[in-house]
């Protein structure tokens, strides 16, 4: 990683918070990076482009530190990409059909950037804005001011995201927003990861990670990876209740695999959306490390990196297909547009919060 040589001037970041110039982009100005680091040589550093999780340093069951991330080298790369590497993803993660969506008698036509529809907020989404970031109580918080009509969507929304690494090895991700007129809203953070660390070059692939997902049910897709109805993951190569690796479901002769590549789906999560709870469990038998996904939101999507072959990362490198993952908590996609709509609707006076805690161990 292309870090400056010298260290920010700013006084209203303690010690605790490491502050880096990563470097300048026409129209943003400065760009930095922000390291939080724990007592057992964890390190995760974040961005004020997007809100950006960069890299995320943690050790392997023989105590090598290695990135369990993938990621590029400046902020030029970050803006130019089409990955949402890390990025904070808003104001809608993942697909609105058609772009459009209507919300009290009134139909708002949104950003086309996925064919007819609307990806991850649109071509200028949260993941190519500067935020601003200050420090509070050792966490990192950034905010994000969203304006009326941006991409498409009503309202003002004021966003924000805070980061905590503890020392046990989570990573907290805390969203909360507010609009000043009615608005969908569903942010994620779009981390790719392989638990394998920087060994990518032995280890191009997660087929070799074992997953496990706490839900019962899934939603299939259409060929434009719209979700067109909630099936029982029983019997299907989408049960994932008891730990499996990933590489022999991905060999599965399935349509919903065929249709999209690989895995991705969103999973509807048990237990409901108001309680944090363990929806995910990741596993790499050869460097010991385990990742474990806690959330209070009701959905995850489940991607297996399968647009990845040819894209170029960190160091030079060139990812392939399925290098990295995906573990994206939120609402359901398109879910504006279903019946449970004004579950993701944000109104005046209300508050938007959304809690996902990633923690990663060794065994």
């Amino acid at each position: 990683m292309n870090f400056a040589d010298m260290h920010s001037t700013d006084t209203s970041f303690s010690p605790s918070v490491q502050v880096d110039r990563w470097g300048t982009l026409p129209g943003l100005g400065d760009i930095r990076l922000f390291t939080l680091r724990n007592a057992h040589g964890m390190r995760a550093t974040i961005s004020d482009l997007g809100a950006t999780l960069v890299s995320w340093h943690a050790p392997d069951r023989a105590g090598r530190v290695a990135d369990v991330l993938l990621g590029h080298d400046t902020p030029a790369d970050y803006l130019a990409s089409r990955w949402y590497f890390g990025s904070t993803v808003g104001r809608w993660a993942n697909r609105i059909a058609q772009a459009r969506f209507t919300l009290d008698g009134v139909t708002y036509q949104l950003d086309r950037n996925d064919g007819d529809n609307l990806l991850h907020g649109g071509a200028s989404g949260f993941h190519k804005a500067l935020w601003h970031a200050r420090e509070v109580d050792g966490a990192l918080v950034l905010s994000h001011e969203s304006p009326e009509g941006d991409a498409g969507f009503p309202g003002a929304v004021t966003a924000s995201v805070r980061y905590a690494l503890d020392d046990d090895g989570a990573l907290s991700i805390d969203y909360d927003a507010t609009s000043d007129a009615p608005t969908p809203i569903s942010l994620t953070n779009h981390a790719y990861f392989n638990l394998s660390g920087d060994a990518l070059a032995t280890a191009p692939e997660i087929r070799g990670h074992v997953i496990s997902i706490d839900a019962d049910a899934f939603f299939a897709v259409d060929a434009a990876m719209i979700p067109i109805e909630r099936r029982d993951v029983a019997g299907s190569v989408f049960d994932f209740r008891t730990g499996a690796p990933i590489g022999a479901r991905l060999d599965w002769p399935d349509a919903q695999l065929a249709c999209a590549g690989g895995f991705d789906h969103c999973y509807v999560l048990r237990d409901g959306a108001t309680a944090l709870r363990t929806a995910a469990t990741l596993y790499d038998p050869a460097s010991g490390r385990e990742l474990t996904v806690s959330t209070d939101a009701k959905g995850m999507q489940f991607y297996t990196g399968n647009f990845l072959a040819g894209v170029t990362g960190r160091s030079g490198k060139t990812y392939g297909k399925h290098a990295a993952l995906c573990l994206e908590t939120g609402a359901f996609p398109n879910q504006i547009n279903m019946p449970a709509s004004e579950d993701v609707v944000l109104r005046p006076g209300a508050r938007y919060r959304h809690t996902t805690v990633y923690r990663l161990a060794v065994r």
